[in-house]
């Protein structure tokens, strides 16, 4: 694993944990009545922490494709997923929270986890599938369960919703990622003309934009720690699957190596439940106010 990967990657990570915080403090007193649609948006740009929030989100999303243009997706998905820790660690400034028992054990698994994962699988780089039903059919069946969960979303608001629409953002995320990486080889090919000629560039974008609204709808309606699990769990999965499935990247397959790779994988997943369920995570708040009383601090 090259030292620049694991740089950029991690450095991406705390960028993201750092930003999902700030937006959350903000988003959670926003109207529900804003609830996925645009104008919460709208409504959020107006206030200085949301915007830093999404300020240090982007410098993630930048560090992470740089990472992605440097290593498999594979192998940067996992170390992303450690951005839970950095959020912990400025929810308990925030909150004065000790880590305890299950902090520490979230943070064992999950760093465990990842560790565990990279080392059996050994992520490499490999011929891309140029079989386009092959693409079309990960990315719609990614898009296609994110749908589905945002309509689910919709009729659960304030019980599952936040949930599902977090699991709905990281699935988008993680396709954003891979066709980040696409996006990356394209320029390396040909420049900027050959990166605008394609259509991946622009799924990027909307990508990104709805999957900060479906994140920003779930921040708004229930405490951190309802939301950032799904959508820390949910974005390497699907950029794994991405990944493997259509862009080249190689695990190994022996026996030994798929049972490290999948208890490592399931030791992430319930070391980011742990974390983000931790008493550290901010709280919900009343969100009767109307937009434009949202504290601008």
């Amino acid at each position: 694993m090259s030292v620049l990967v694991l740089i950029l990657a991690v450095s991406a990570a705390c960028c993201l944990g750092f930003g999902f915080v700030l937006q959350q403090n903000v988003a959670r007193q926003a109207p529900l009545s804003d609830f996925l649609s645009p104008r919460l948006l709208l409504d959020l740009v107006k206030v200085p922490r949301w915007l830093g929030g999404i300020g240090l989100m982007v410098a993630g999303m930048v560090l992470g494709a740089i990472a992605l243009s440097q290593g498999e997706v594979s192998l940067v998905e996992p170390l992303l997923a450690t951005n839970l820790l950095f959020a912990l660690a400025l929810s308990r400034k925030q909150t004065k929270q000790p880590l305890g028992r299950q902090g520490w054990a979230g943070l064992a698994l999950l760093a465990g986890g990842v560790t565990a994962f990279i080392v059996a699988g050994k992520p490499r780089g490999g011929e891309a599938v140029d079989d386009p039903f092959r693409h079309w059919l990960i990315i719609g069946a990614m898009i296609g369960l994110a749908l589905l969960l945002t309509t689910y979303a919709k009729r659960s608001r304030l019980s599952a919703g936040p949930v599902l629409l977090a699991l709905a953002a990281g699935l988008l995320y993680g396709v954003q990622d891979a066709l980040t990486r696409v996006s990356g080889q394209r320029f390396s090919e040909g420049g900027l003309a050959e990166l605008l000629t394609g259509w991946q560039p622009y799924a990027v974008l909307a990508l990104g934009v709805t999957g900060l609204i479906l994140v920003q709808s779930a921040f708004e309606t229930a405490p951190l720690r309802m939301s950032l699990p799904a959508l820390t769990a949910a974005q390497p999965i699907a950029g794994i699957i991405c990944g493997v499935g259509f862009l080249g990247d190689r695990l190994r397959t022996d026996t030994g190596a798929l049972t490290w790779e999948a208890l490592g994988l399931a030791a992430v997943v319930v070391g980011i439940l742990l974390l983000g369920m931790h008493p550290a995570m901010p709280s919900g708040a009343a969100r009767s106010q109307p937009a434009r009383n949202l504290q601008p601090s």
